[in-house]
């Protein structure tokens, strides 16, 4: 079967003009970037978290961190976003048993993450 060159022509605009109208279509499709650096917790005490908070460490207010379910203890982790902020903060998790502990001027923009030990100190790694 012959294709006659204007079927041809058109079956190749056809072609172009999908072609440069998918990525256009999928940049709609894409979720929403998040601001905020990720930050890996480490959960290596002995009680899940339930929540986490984070505020600038000159700041009263803290954000709460959405953790999607508790983070089981005993060297267990996740990443989280944290909000934009100063490098300097304070974190507050709270545990299972509703107790808070408070870790101060952890400096987020060196560190990649937080380890909650078992005896409340905090190492930034």
């Amino acid at each position: 079967m012959r294709t006659k060159p204007v079927r041809l022509a058109l079956a190749v605009a056809a072609l172009a003009a999908i072609a440069t109208a998918c990525p256009a279509l999928a940049a709609d499709f894409q979720p929403p970037s998040s601001p905020g650096r990720l930050f890996r917790i480490v959960n290596a005490s002995f009680d899940s978290v339930t929540a986490l908070e984070v505020a600038n460490n000159d700041a009263t207010a803290y954000e709460p961190i959405n953790l999607r379910e508790p983070l089981q203890g005993g060297l267990t982790s996740t990443t989280v976003r944290l909000p934009d902020g100063s490098c300097l903060r304070d974190v507050r998790a709270t545990f299972r048993d509703g107790r808070s502990e408070v870790y101060r001027d952890i400096d987020v923009c060196k560190a990649s993450g937080l380890r909650l030990s078992a005896k409340g100190l905090p190492a930034a790694h």
